[in-house]
């Protein structure tokens, strides 16, 4: 194994142990570090995609033999979401990566402010709301957007909000997590009919390594991590590796 894919199967087992305590933030985390190693914003958040086809493909099923799925929400969000993503994903492809990587190292940026603020924030209400509107579908059209073009942000933007809005935690994390496999779906789909992946092979092959490693140790860790504490680390080493990447790509 080469010392390349070494350090993406890293990248993919940080980005997984971080995914697998905050229940988010895989592909906000994996795109920071992707970029903050020199990869194009296109092939960073395609190769994300197509490895988190997988771990969403088997998150969404576990949720839903376990029962955690609002079939209302989901169909709020679901189609919306695909959208979002698809333009997220398109925009991305047609535009020049060098001009482009300021905009999303400046989008993971605000990101990991997102997930900062919502450690001292996000205090979930005592009785959840299980009222889905139509803000709902605009949250999800925005939430793929923005994890296309960002290479992450469903989780950080939907879950987070609907969270914080007083939806039931559990549903809304097996909901969304059910809905972001169709949406990262789509997006990998774009990505692959417009972008050679003979040169990313082992930026994907990588991730999904360390993710896999990554997934039973996270599982184990997830009860003990002080979740407020972590949020807090993610967010300013997000934070962190965004400015780096931002004041290399503006120099």
């Amino acid at each position: 194994m080469t010392l390349s894919i070494l350090l993406y199967v890293l990248v993919g087992f940080v980005a997984q142990m971080i995914d697998g305590a905050l229940g988010m933030a895989y592909g906000v985390s994996s795109n920071t570090f992707l970029l903050s190693l020199g990869i194009p914003p296109a092939a960073a958040s395609a190769s994300v995609h197509m490895a988190e086809v997988v771990t969403t493909g088997v998150s969404g099923i576990s949720h839903w033999r376990l029962g955690n799925v609002d079939w209302k929400l989901v169909r709020r969000l679901l189609i919306p979401g695909v959208i979002g993503g698809v333009v997220g994903a398109y925009l991305l492809t047609s535009i020049d990566g060098d001009i482009i990587k300021p905009y999303i190292s400046a989008y993971l940026l605000v990101m990991g402010g997102v997930i900062v603020y919502k450690a001292f924030t996000l205090v979930p209400r005592s009785k959840p709301d299980g009222y889905h509107g139509p803000r709902v579908s605009w949250l999800g059209l925005l939430g793929g957007f923005c994890d296309a073009i960002g290479g992450g942000g469903w989780g950080p933007v939907v879950t987070s909000t609907l969270v914080a809005r007083g939806k039931n935690p559990r549903m809304t994390i097996g909901s969304v997590n059910f809905s972001e496999f169709f949406v990262t779906l789509a997006e990998s789909i774009l990505f692959v009919l417009t972008l050679d992946f003979r040169n990313y092979w082992q930026i994907i092959l990588g991730l999904l390594i360390g993710g896999v490693v990554a997934a039973p140790i996270a599982a184990r860790l997830t009860q003990k991590l002080p979740l407020k504490t972590l949020m807090i680390f993610v967010g300013v080493l997000i934070i962190g590796l965004s400015i780096r990447t931002l004041v290399l790509a503006l120099m």
